[in-house]
Parts: structure tokens; sequence; C-alpha cells
């Protein structure tokens, strides 16, 4: 009598009776999400010559990006003490304040306060759901998680631009904010269920609360510096002491080593917060330019955001299937180096004043680089972590995250403003500052290896 081989084990999917219910629901919540910020980064043009405010155009992206560091500080430190339910939450309930503030802003200033709650409220769901991850599921299913969150977008993303130039066309750019707010209420309806299993957690120390101090305090210096440097003359002064609280902040909030790209961790970090930086310049401006340089519609405009979502996506899913084929050291090393190489094509672009769809493809290729090298940025941090410091690491990799693109964003800002008043061309001076950003992303991808268990 032969026996027959053992079967091997059957391989856990992520829609598994274990796991399908918190799939579920964080796929809608970063579903709901990321149709907002497409749909914001397509009408946001519009709303600052609208409220005439294209002064703090800049600071609108920059504002939920340095006030989310409050958020993810916070966020984490709570998460580390106990269940990610009530954390997320409160972050649901501040972005959708921030979405109704916006909605009904009479001014630019007035948005960008709103602007800000928003960014409190998803900074702090970042880090929620990055430790629902670690909590929830297994290191061999995390990069699948990942990129499932990459593929959340690809819906918003064919839909979202289009449907926010109608809605802005036909009811007003106020509806893009305030329709938002009843499709998060979905997502909380979805998603809290799910994680009532996750019980009180104890185990976790408690992160020093001068760490939050230290957030408030970054994330005011980024706004202040863009405030500041815009506003040219002694004010640049007063902007680079701005930019030096913003180093300070960073240094007590990320793990040591960071700012200097020592290898491992702090070089995973460092690496996620310039490749946000160099991209997040290109997103911010990318619909703009297509309107100034070239005259597209909304609509049109938006295509780019479109494909960018597309391209990300289907980058992160490549990423995931070649699993343990490409190492983390070697993805983030190939992301890095794509990002940089779209964001130069598309300073290249304007600079030649080539075809729109050459500028929109540079920019979508830099998508197709974030979506390779970025979701194993979040798996290299989780293999570097444990139940005692999951929270801190994830809030530092969101801080990175955020305040990297929140910082490059201020810069960019008083680098159009300064270039617009010497009457050259602004859009190609912040693709510049984004190409030195992905230089340096390059860089530190390159001492990445020290802290992850592939190596390739």
């Amino acid at each position: 009598m032969t026996l027959a081989p053992p079967r091997p084990p059957r391989r856990e999917r992520l829609l598994d009776p274990a796991y399908a219910a918190t799939t579920s629901g964080m796929f809608a919540l970063i579903a709901f999400v990321a149709f907002e910020a497409m749909a914001v980064a397509t009408v946001m043009p519009t709303v600052a010559r609208d409220l005439d405010g294209v002064g703090l155009f800049a600071l609108s992206f920059a504002a939920p990006l340095a006030s989310g560091v409050v958020g993810m500080v916070a966020a984490g430190m709570w998460s580390d003490r106990n269940s990610p339910v009530r954390p997320l939450i409160a972050s649901l309930v501040l972005f959708s304040a921030g979405l109704v503030v916006c909605g009904l802003a009479p001014s630019m200033e007035v948005l960008v306060a709103g602007r800000v709650l928003q960014g409190l409220g998803g900074g702090a769901l970042t880090v929620v759901l990055y430790v629902v991850v670690g909590l929830c599921f297994p290191a061999a299913l995390q990069p699948a998680v990942f990129a499932s969150f990459a593929a959340a977008w690809v819906l918003p993303s064919l839909f979202g631009p289009a449907l926010a130039a109608f809605v802005a066309d036909a009811a007003g750019w106020r509806w893009v904010f305030l329709g938002t707010v009843a499709l998060v209420g979905v997502a909380a309806l979805l998603i809290t269920p799910a994680l009532r299993r996750l019980g009180r957690r104890g185990e976790g120390e408690p992160a020093p609360r001068f760490r939050l101090a230290w957030a408030v305090l970054g994330a005011a210096a980024v706004l202040a510096l863009e405030l500041l440097g815009s506003s040219g003359g002694w004010s640049l002064v007063l902007a680079a002491v701005a930019l030096g609280v913003v180093a300070l902040a960073l240094h007590h909030l990320l793990p040591a080593g960071t700012l200097t790209a020592r290898r491992g961790l702090p070089a995973v970090i460092g690496t996620r917060g310039l490749m946000s930086g160099a991209f997040f310049c290109a997103e911010a401006f990318i619909v703009f330019v297509l309107q100034d340089h070239w005259g597209l519609s909304p609509g049109r405009a938006g295509i780019a955001l479109t494909l960018v979502g597309i391209a990300w996506a289907t980058a992160s899913q490549t990423q995931s299937r070649l699993g343990d084929r490409v190492s983390h050291v070697t993805a983030m090393r190939v992301g890095t180096a794509v990002v940089l190489t779209g964001v130069a094509a598309l300073a290249l672009a304007v600079a030649t004043d080539v075809h729109p769809a050459l500028a929109a493809a540079s920019y979508v290729l830099a998508g197709a680089g974030m979506g390779f090298g970025y979701p194993r940025t979040s798996v290299a941090m989780l293999a570097a972590s444990t139940d005692r410091d999951r929270g801190f690491n994830s809030s530092a990799l969101s801080v990175a995250d955020s305040l990297g693109a929140a910082l490059a964003l201020s810069l960019s800002g008083v680098v159009y403003g300064s270039v617009d008043r010497a009457g050259g061309d602004p859009f190609l001076a912040v693709f510049v500052v984004a190409t030195g950003i992905g230089v340096l992303a390059v860089l530190t991808a390159a001492r990445t290896r020290a802290t992850v268990s592939q190596v390739g």
C-alpha cells in the first residue's frame, strides 16, 4: 500500500474567516479616504482661485500633513496601551469635522484650518491601521495587506477626479468636502464591529508625553516655515529658525539616527519620509500645472490622478506577488529610483513645454515607484518591531511620511512664491525641489539593509 504524500499546509488568505471582516473594513475605510484625497487634489486649484488664496495653495496640502503628526503621535501612545477601537473612532470624528469646516469655509484661511482638523484625524487613522495590521495579521500576510491598501485607491482613482470635477461644476466645490462625510460614516460602520475582538492591551510601556509636545511644535514650525518664507524679506530669517525647529522636533520624534540615515530601521523610516516628500510635491502641483501651463480643464487634468492610482496599485500588487523573490531592501531601492526618474522627467517636461501627456506620464511613473517601494517600508518597520514598540515605530514611520511631505510642500510653497515674484517659472522650481528630495531618497534607501531579515 502506497501512502499519499502529505498535503502542504494551506496558505492563509486575507479573506479567510479569521481576517475577512477586518480586511473588508479597512479596505472600505482606505477607499473612502482615498476618494477624498483624489477629489480635493482635483478641485483645490479651483478652490484657491475662488477664495482668492493661491498664495496658500501649498499650505492647503501641507497643513493636514503637518497636523497629522500630532494625531500620529497621540494615536501611537494610545494604541500601545489600549485597544485601537477608541483611537479609530476619535480619528474619524476629527477627520469628518475637518471636512465640514472646509465645505463651509468663507475664506482660504478657514479652509486651511479645516485641513488642519482633517490632518489630526487622518494622521491618527494611519497609525491605528498599522497597529491593527500588526495585531491581526501574521507576517506572511502583511505585504498583501499593504498591497490591498494600495488596491483600495484604484476605484477612487478611476472615478474620484472625474466625479469631483462634475460635482464642483454642477453643485460647487463645497459639496466635494461635505459629500465625503457620509462616505466616512459608512466606513466607520463597516470597520468598528470587526475590531471589537481586540481587547484592551496592557503590555506596552507608556510613551513619554514630551513626544506629543514635540509633535505639536514640529507641526506648527512646518506651517510657520511656509507662511514666513512666502513673505520674503526679514521673514526669511524666521523661516530658517522654523526649519531648525522642525529638525529638532524630528530628532525627538524619530528613532535615533534617522536624520543621518543610520543603517537599519532609521534608514527605512528616512526612506519613507523622503519618498513621500518627492512624490507629494509632484502630486500637489500636477493638476495645477496642467491647467496653468497647458490650459486643461480640471476634469482632463484630473486624469493624471486616475492613472497614477492605477500605476501605484499595480506596482504594489506586483511587489506583493513577488514576495520573498524581491527583498525589502531591493524593493525600496528600485522604488526610490523610479520615483526620482519620474519627478526629474516631470521637471524636464515643464522646462521644455512638451505635450501635457508626457508631463502626466512622468508623474504616473513616479507613482509606480511609490507603489513598488512604499509598502515595503511598512513591512520592514513591522519586522523590526515588538509588541512593546510597535505603536512607537508605526507612529515614527507615519511621522516621517507625513512631516516629510509637509516639509517638502512648505519648502515648495516658499520656492513657488519666491520664483513667481522674480518672474521665473514657479512650477519648474517646485519640481526641481522634488527632484533633489528624490536624490536623497535613493541615497537613503541604499542604507536600509541592516534592519530586515531578508537580504538581496
